[in-house]
């Protein structure tokens, strides 16, 4: 039976596919369960070799009692012969089945379970997944080392610390991926964290090996040269050290003489270059979405903001909101977004939610190149596609979107459902297609996506606002309402200012459905207009 466990365990995991825990938090819940069951199995196991240990005490001591007598008159104790076959017996049969017991394996059951679970656990790209998340929200909302390791973050019902070994593999993560700016931080707080006493089986020496060349790698040799030294204090015999000291004082009497040779007055300038910081990447507006995703974005004028309203909503005399019409509140005015509240129930959210949970598969996007559909670490979220024939609240959610946009859902794509990972963000994008993209939704049928609408499932206890960066407008989620906005003028063309994304999930889970609306079908509902952005 063992066997077969083994075997089934070892084909499970080369034949499923990877679930990548990182980018769901939905998902990951289950991992609790997951380590709940492990404890207890584990917990079972500790107590059968407590048993077992019992047994072997109580009989090491009845032997114990037993030798000692024995010993003190041998030759009289063996001359009862009850004695004497009691000595036999126990030397040829009890001793062997005391082998036996010591012999014994208690670990099967916890490591049969140990091995099924296994298929369900986190990989390495999970690992550096979640760790990269850390980092990136770090990043985002301006935290220092020391808050994160010792969570000290909004909202927080459960405060966790950060070890050593924590803000060493953080360190160690960014290493890998030639991120000398963070590998500096982590290690840096690793080492603080060694200096104020914290017991850890991570010495000194690594953090500063790892440190040194960091801080060398963004061209502070000074700062270098000084840490080698620190390393070299604790193991002189450090190897790589010991190299890297020669190269560091080589390099630094080489700039020395160059800078003597070019310039008298450059004598005294400093050697060494300036220090890095954040990596450049390819996002042109990466500063102004941070800044909006931590609340500092532009302010509306109050001008601009005495013509933005609250009102009821009846879907154009649409019957089902005559006598309940929907609360309407202006978010934002170009482009016109547009919050509807207490438009989703509970009981509608758990439904969505339930249906696609099994589904929740990594959230991709297209690629200009290839056209083809991939995974990509600026969308770290999961998501699922339900169809209004699957479910009647889905049906149902499908048409109270037509009715209050008064746009036809029938081309629109199927309601989507994401659950955001650790971190979990979509950084600025466009819904619509451009004119770069000509074959973005061929396959559809239906034209351009005209419209979005976005419900929010949950409340989320700090970061995850949706943010538009071109105007600097921040919409925050709020469980149970829905924001719409056009991605195209009334023109067809598209309408840039909606370039927008989704913040990182700094602490709680963020559930969110879409409908994006295309353009056929609303030839007559939206008409299309002589200006071309209008």
């Amino acid at each position: 039976m063992i066997w077969c466990i083994l075997i089934v365990a070892i084909l499970l995991p080369q034949s499923l596919a990877h679930p990548g825990f990182f980018t769901s938090i939905g998902q990951m819940t289950d991992l609790i369960y997951t380590e709940k069951d492990l404890v207890t199995s584990l917990k079972d196991y500790i107590k059968a070799e407590e048993d077992k240990l019992e047994q072997i005490k109580k009989w090491a001591e009845k032997l114990d009692r037993l030798t000692s007598t024995a010993t003190k008159d041998p030759e009289g104790f063996v001359g009862h012969p009850v004695n004497a076959f009691k000595l036999v017996k126990r030397l040829n049969t009890e001793w062997s089945e005391l082998e036996n017991l010591v012999l014994k394996d208690m670990s099967d059951g916890f490591i049969s379970n140990l091995t099924i679970q296994r298929q369900y656990f986190p990989n390495d790209e999970d690992q550096v997944g979640a760790a990269k998340a850390l980092l990136r929200l770090q990043d985002t909302y301006n935290l220092d080392t020391d808050t994160i390791s010792k969570g000290n973050l909004p909202g927080v019902k459960h405060k966790s610390f950060l070890t050593v070994e924590d803000c060493f593999e953080l360190g160690k993560v960014a290493y890998t991926e030639a991120d000398y700016y963070h590998t500096e931080l982590w290690m840096e707080q690793a080492l603080r964290q060694l200096d104020e006493g914290e017991v850890s089986t991570i010495d000194k020496v690594s953090v500063l090996d790892y440190l040194s060349y960091a801080v060398y790698q963004q061209g502070d040799l000074d700062k270098a040269l000084l840490l080698t030294k620190k390393l070299l204090e604790l193991d002189p015999e450090h190897q790589r050290a010991n190299g890297n000291l020669k190269y560091f004082e080589y390099i630094m009497a080489k700039e020395k003489d160059d800078n003597k040779s070019a310039s008298d007055d450059q004598s005294d300038q400093k050697t060494t270059s300036k220090k890095k910081g954040v990596a450049v990447d390819y996002l042109p507006e990466r500063q102004k979405y941070e800044m909006l995703c931590r609340g500092e974005g532009i302010k509306m004028t109050p001008r601009r903001q005495k013509k933005l309203f609250c009102r009821y909503h009846d879907g154009n005399r649409n019957p089902k909101f005559i006598l309940a019409p929907a609360k309407q509140e202006d978010e934002w005015d170009k482009p016109r977004i547009i919050r509807f509240h207490d438009i989703i129930s509970d009981a509608e959210i758990e439904i969505v939610k339930d249906l696609a949970k099994p589904r929740l598969s990594r959230a991709t996007v297209h690629d200009p190149e290839t056209g083809k559909l991939t995974t990509a670490q600026y969308r770290v979220s999961k998501s699922a596609w339900l169809s209004g024939y699957e479910n009647p609240v889905v049906s149902r959610i499908n048409m109270r979107i037509q009715d209050l946009t008064g746009l036809d859902v029938s081309t629109a794509e199927e309601l989507q459902v994401a659950n955001y990972g650790v971190g979990g963000q979509y950084e600025p994008h466009f819904d619509f297609a451009r004119k770069d993209e000509p074959d973005a939704f061929k396959e559809l049928g239906t034209g351009n996506r005209i419209a979005t609408w976005l419900f929010y499932m949950s409340d989320v206890s700090a970061g995850g606002a949706t943010v538009f960066p071109e105007v600097g407008a921040s919409v925050w989620p709020k469980k149970g309402t829905a924001v719409f906005w056009y991605n195209l003028f009334a023109s067809g063309e598209g309408d840039y200012s909606t370039r927008h994304a989704a913040c990182p999930v700094l602490v709680g889970n963020k559930w969110v459905s879409n409908k994006w609306l295309h353009e056929r079908g609303q030839e007559f509902r939206r008409p299309c207009t002589l200006s071309e952005l209008e």
